[in-house]
């Protein structure tokens, strides 16, 4: 396992700095909350956990892609006493950050995140891919072609993937996770778009699976030292959108072929952290393949606490040098996105795949919500007007500028720099 300067039991005033996040983090700070444990959430972005009354204190940012955002991490914690919190980074953005910096954070942070050199390999999915094919587990058919003439002289099956090797930034692209391209003229044209957003050197291509989110299954769990401490399986019986989207509606499930990968892949990293490895059946080879690998907090996390594993609070303990029996999720619980999930069922009635009477059988007990609990319900009460304002201020990064519109491998970065500055919420309790 990495090491952290922290390696006895802490204080018991010590908490949780959650980074980033939605949904996920608003499953975390409940977990943590209701046992007492002091949560802060620090955001540049989605602000739904800041509405849970089990965060004590909201934090804004300039964002872990700022060219400060390390230095800025540690001068929170010696400004504020947070020497020795665990640090829950929730986003793509913020485990990079948080990877990167290892060494510096662990100084003065309990963290849940592995060094660089592991996470990568999981985050890159050009690296993640490779390791795949080493371990001899199932994953798509991945291109990366280097410039636009590889890419229009790619001989690969359509319809095809075009996505961002690593979710960085916010654009077009890491903001849909995929695109889908019909044919040669669309990926030429495609492939000069996603180069100017990410750098070409960015972009996996990869052969698409048939079907929808009901044959995407992940493995979900906390490990030690290559070990698993907490695991579940579950399916996404209903995602938002139905091609690239976040799951809607959630359910535990039993898979060994999707454990049993899972946890190849996992041990050959000798991983430690939480994380979520996501799978898709293809029924043309019968085989559960690889998609994308997640070393960070999951939107629907909490699904796993109605399950008999609070993902959270387990890692919270093992994080606290405490020992942890080893337990699986069981079988037969959910979750669900409400407003989203209602999206998702009218684009399903829309293609004919399923009904409004399907639709209500489709929900059973224990159920859960991804905004609502009965002892904490403001973020229910402001999910949906947030959703609306978030699309309609929707931040986005400017293109990269890339010299003959993505006709090379090299590109020029463009950063217009501003001040790093953290406002504490008036409001924070």
């Amino acid at each position: 396992m990495f090491l952290n300067k922290y390696d006895a039991p802490a204080s018991p005033k010590a908490g949780a700095l959650i980074i980033g996040g939605e949904h996920g983090s608003l499953g975390v700070a409940r977990s943590l909350g209701r046992r007492g444990i002091p949560v802060w959430f620090l955001t540049d972005d989605k602000i739904i956990a800041k509405f849970s009354r089990y965060t004590q204190r909201t934090l804004y940012w300039n964002g872990p892609e700022d060219a400060q955002a390390a230095e800025h991490l540690l001068a929170l914690a010696a400004q504020h006493g947070l020497s020795g919190w665990v640090l829950y980074p929730a986003g793509d953005r913020e485990v990079k950050l948080v990877a990167q910096h290892h060494a510096a954070l662990s100084d003065i942070f309990r963290l849940i995140t592995p060094p660089w050199d592991v996470t990568r390999i999981a985050a890159d999915k050009r690296l993640m891919y490779a390791r795949a094919a080493t371990l001899g587990i199932g994953h798509p058919k991945s291109y990366s072609p280097k410039n636009r003439d590889e890419a229009a002289r790619l001989d690969g099956t359509f319809p095809m993937i075009l996505k961002p090797s690593m979710k960085e930034g916010m654009n077009a692209l890491t903001q849909a996770k995929a695109w889908a391209v019909a044919d040669s003229a669309e990926l030429v044209a495609k492939y000069d778009e996603a180069a100017a957003l990410v750098g070409p050197e960015n972009i996996v291509l990869q052969e698409m699976i048939p079907g929808g989110g009901a044959t995407q299954l992940s493995y979900t769990g906390v490990w030690k030292d290559g070990v698993p401490v907490a695991s579940m399986i579950a399916r996404r019986t209903r995602q938002f959108p139905m091609e690239f989207g976040t799951g809607t509606f959630v359910e535990s499930v039993e898979q060994d072929e999707v454990e049993q990968a899972a946890c190849v892949f996992l041990t050959s990293l000798n991983y430690s952290g939480l994380v979520e490895i996501e799978f898709k059946y293809d029924a043309r080879d019968g085989v559960h393949k690889i998609l994308d690998v997640n070393p960070r907090v999951w939107t629907w996390n909490a699904l796993g606490e109605l399950a008999g594993v609070d993902f959270a609070y387990i890692q919270w303990q093992l994080a606290m040098g405490e020992r942890v029996a080893p337990s699986r999720g069981r079988a037969g619980t959910s979750w669900v996105y409400v407003s989203k999930d209602i999206a998702a069922v009218c684009q399903e009635m829309l293609a004919g795949i399923t009904s409004p009477a399907m639709y209500i059988r489709s929900f059973h007990f224990p159920l859960g919500f991804a905004a609502f609990a009965s002892d904490d319900p403001l973020p229910a009460l402001v999910d949906f007007p947030l959703a609306i304002w978030r699309f309609l201020s929707r931040r986005v990064d400017p293109p990269k500028a890339v010299p003959d519109g993505g006709r090379s491998a090299g590109h020029e970065n463009v950063h217009v720099a501003k001040p790093l500055v953290i406002a504490v919420d008036r409001d924070a309790r």
